[in-house]
């Protein structure tokens, strides 16, 4: 007997959905940042024994969209509860239980088991927890809850265990080798992104999409050319820095995270161009692979 299904993570923005991704699939497949709208696409992060595979999908966090981009963003959270297996549910402690409460409806009509993951609980005090999970079991009834800290991975097996449990049997969705859907050049373009999430301020990060222009893999060395684009002419001095520092900074710092995630040498240039009004352009979207 083989067992293979679709655990899709959905919930809002900033609460530990891609955390949960790379603890459940052991691999740094999302980037992690604490600003909102950190992931984009749906990325799914497929784990493999002789028994079973689980393609679990990391999606971005609900809301409400002021722009092309976020529509985009959203089908891919309604093509998750579309396909899904089993659906996580991600909150944690400080999220209102009325955000985005359409969803939570979605979520209750749904006719497959439905897990709740109460995250972040090691940042509480277990009465305040007991409360919350009270709370939730009135919203969500048909869900089985689960108080978790995904950044210290307590309670995960429990969760990995019932998910095991509930997977239906099948075969096996994608080759047993593979441990995700996305190619090589989507993780450098992430990777990149990530560090801009994390060095720069205001609107700048948002308004970066990055495309991998070469991947040219040698024998010992891997050599990529990127090129980051923003919305605006004022942003890209702003990316750069003076005399090109903040740019060189990103660089350094994505290519030390690019050489651990493909364990190799990498030789990575940076070019910044201007790609006015992206966000809002279906052929730049669909350039830039939200084409759903």
């Amino acid at each position: 007997m083989h067992k293979s299904g679709f655990v899709n993570i959905i919930g809002n923005p900033n609460v530990g959905k891609s955390t949960l991704m790379n603890v459940l699939t052991n691999e740094k497949l999302s980037i992690i940042t604490s600003k909102s709208q950190t992931t984009r696409h749906r990325i799914m992060g497929i784990v493999n024994t002789d028994d079973y595979q689980i393609v679990y999908s990391d999606t971005p966090g609900i809301l409400k969209p002021n722009y092309k981009l976020q529509d985009s963003m959203l089908k891919f959270v309604d093509i998750a509860l579309a396909d899904a297996d089993i659906i996580l549910y991600v909150t944690d402690i400080y999220e209102t239980y009325d955000k985005n409460i359409e969803y939570i409806e979605k979520v209750k009509k749904l006719d497959i088991p439905v897990f709740l993951l109460i995250n972040k609980i090691d940042q509480s005090e277990q009465e305040k927890v007991l409360g919350i999970i009270e709370r939730w079991e009135k919203i969500l009834p048909n869900a089985k809850i689960f108080p978790i800290s995904a950044l210290h991975k307590f309670a995960i097996e429990d969760v990995f265990n019932n998910i095991l449990e509930k997977l239906p049997e099948s075969p096996a969705y994608f080759d047993k080798d593979q441990i995700t859907d996305k190619p090589a050049k989507f993780f450098v373009s992430e990777i990149v992104r990530e560090k801009i999430l994390l060095n720069y301020k205001k609107e700048v990060p948002y308004a970066v999409e990055i495309e991998v222009e070469t991947f040219k893999e040698e024998e010992d060395i891997i050599k990529i050319r990127v090129i980051i684009f923003v919305e605006r002419e004022s942003q890209k001095p702003i990316l750069i820095g003076h005399k090109g520092s903040a740019l060189k900074r990103i660089g350094i710092s994505a290519r030390r995270d690019i050489e651990k995630f493909f364990d190799k040498k990498v030789f990575l240039e940076q070019y910044v161009k201007v790609r006015k009004n992206w966000r809002n352009d279906h052929q730049q979207l669909k350039r830039f692979g939200y084409d759903n």
